[in-house]
C-alpha cells in the first residue's frame, strides 16, 4: 500500500512538473534564478554594482517582428518576475569578493571602494549566486562599470519623451505604444540622436566620450527595451537607472512610478563626480522640470544647462516660469520643440564646436 502511494506522488508530481515546464516553454520563462548586472558606474575611489536577482523572469527576446500580438507577448513577459529576495551573492571586482545580499525585491546596490584606483573606460564586474542550494550550478552574471575619462561635462538626461516617444502624459496612447511597438519600431524624436551624438563626442575622440547617464521613472522590467532601443538608434553608451521592478499585475502602471526618487539617483551622480559640470536634459510631459530645478538650487554652480523638451501645450507657461527661475541662477536653458534648436543652443554655449 505504501509502495503504491509513493508511487502514485510521485507520478503526480512529475505530472505536475511535466505542466510547470510547458508553462514555461509556452511562455519562454527561465525557472531557474538569474543575475541581471546592469551598467555601473564608478570614480577613483568608489565603485557602485547594481543589478537584480530572479527566481522567475523572460528570456530573452531574440526577434523582432511587425506584430501586435507578438509585440504585446514580449511586454507581458517582461513583468513575469519573482524576484530572488534576500539571496546571498558575491561580487567580484579585480580580483576581490566581495559578500553581500539582496533587497525584498531582488533588487542590490553595493559600493565597493577598491585599494587601487581603477583605470578610465568601461570595466567588467561579476556577480554571482552563493545560496547553497544553487551554489554548485554556478549562476553568474556579469556587469559593466563605467569610470569616465577627463572631460568638462557629463549629460544626465531623462528617457520618456526626452529622445524616446512615449506620450506618457496620455494614457491610451502611451499604452498603445507599449503594446503594439517593440525596441526596433519604437522612435526617437527626430534630431535628437545628432544632438545626442554630438554632446557626447564634443572635444573627446575614440571611445573616450563624454559620460551619459540615463534616469528614468520607468521600471528596471523594461532595461533590455531600453538598452536595445539605445543601441538600435546609436545614441551614446552610458549608465541608465530606473525605477522599482513591478509584477505582472502592476504592468498596466508601466511608466508611473514615484519619480520623487529621481532627485535622489541624480545627485547620486552629481555627488560621485564632483570636478564634472552636468547637462540635464528632460521633457514637459511630467515632472522634470520641478526636479531639475530642485536639483539646480540644490548643487549651484554645478548645473552648466538645463534643456526641456516641449511635449505638452498645458505646460508651457509654467515651464517657462521655473527655465526663467533657473537662468536668473546662472543656468544656460533651452525649451525646445525640435532638436535643431537644442543643436543650436548648445553650439551658441560652446557644449558643440
Amino acid at each position: 500500500m505504501t509502495n503504491n502511494s509513493s508511487i502514485h506522488k510521485e507520478k503526480k508530481i512529475s505530472l505536475l512538473q511535466r505542466i510547470k515546464q510547458k508553462i514555461f516553454f509556452l511562455f519562454r520563462l527561465n525557472h531557474h534564478p538569474v543575475i541581471k548586472v546592469y551598467n555601473g558606474w564608478g570614480n577613483a575611489e568608489k565603485i557602485i554594482v547594481l543589478g537584480h536577482v530572479l527566481r522567475l523572469s523572460p528570456l530573452p527576446r531574440q526577434t523582432y517582428r511587425q506584430n501586435w500580438v507578438t509585440n504585446l507577448f514580449s511586454l507581458l513577459r517582461m513583468f513575469m518576475v519573482i524576484p530572488f529576495s534576500n539571496a546571498k551573492i558575491a561580487i567580484e571586482w579585480d580580483g576581490v569578493i566581495f559578500n553581500t545580499e539582496t533587497e525584498e525585491d531582488g533588487f542590490f546596490r553595493f559600493e565597493i571602494f577598491p585599494a587601487v584606483a581603477p583605470g578610465v573606460g568601461w570595466k567588467r564586474v561579476l556577480v554571482r549566486l552563493e545560496e547553497n542550494k544553487y551554489h554548485a550550478q554556478h549562476i553568474t552574471g556579469i556587469g559593466n562599470i563605467y569610470i569616465p575619462f577627463d572631460s568638462a561635462h557629463a549629460f544626465i538626461s531623462d528617457i520618456d519623451d526626452t529622445f524616446l516617444i512615449s506620450h506618457s502624459s496620455r494614457l491610451r496612447r502611451r499604452l498603445y505604444v507599449l503594446f503594439t511597438k517593440n525596441a526596433r519600431s519604437r522612435k526617437p524624436f527626430e534630431g535628437v540622436v545628432n544632438h545626442y551624438q554630438l554632446l557626447a563626442g564634443n572635444g573627446q575622440t575614440g571611445e573616450n566620450i563624454n559620460p551619459f547617464f540615463y534616469v528614468s521613472g520607468s521600471e528596471w522590467n523594461l532595461y533590455d527595451l531600453i538598452l536595445e532601443f539605445s543601441r538600435s538608434n546609436d545614441l551614446p553608451k552610458g549608465v541608465y537607472l530606473l525605477s522599482h521592478l513591478k509584477r505582472i499585475n502592476e504592468f498596466w502602471k508601466s511608466g508611473q512610478s514615484n519619480l520623487s526618487t529621481k532627485f535622489r539617483r541624480i545627485s547620486r551622480i552629481i555627488d560621485a563626480y564632483p570636478h564634472l559640470q552636468f547637462i540635464l536634459l528632460g521633457d514637459d510631459s511630467q515632472q522634470d522640470p520641478d526636479i531639475y530645478s530642485s536639483v539646480v538650487s540644490h548643487f549651484p554652480g554645478k548645473i552648466f544647462a538645463v534643456y526641456m523638451r516641449r511635449v505638452r501645450k498645458s505646460s508651457y507657461e509654467k515651464v517657462q516660469m521655473i527655465m526663467a527661475e533657473m537662468e536668473i541662477k546662472g543656468v544656460n536653458c533651452c525649451y525646445f520643440k525640435h532638436s535643431a534648436e537644442a543643436v543650436i543652443h548648445s553650439k551658441m554655449i560652446g557644449l558643440i564646436v
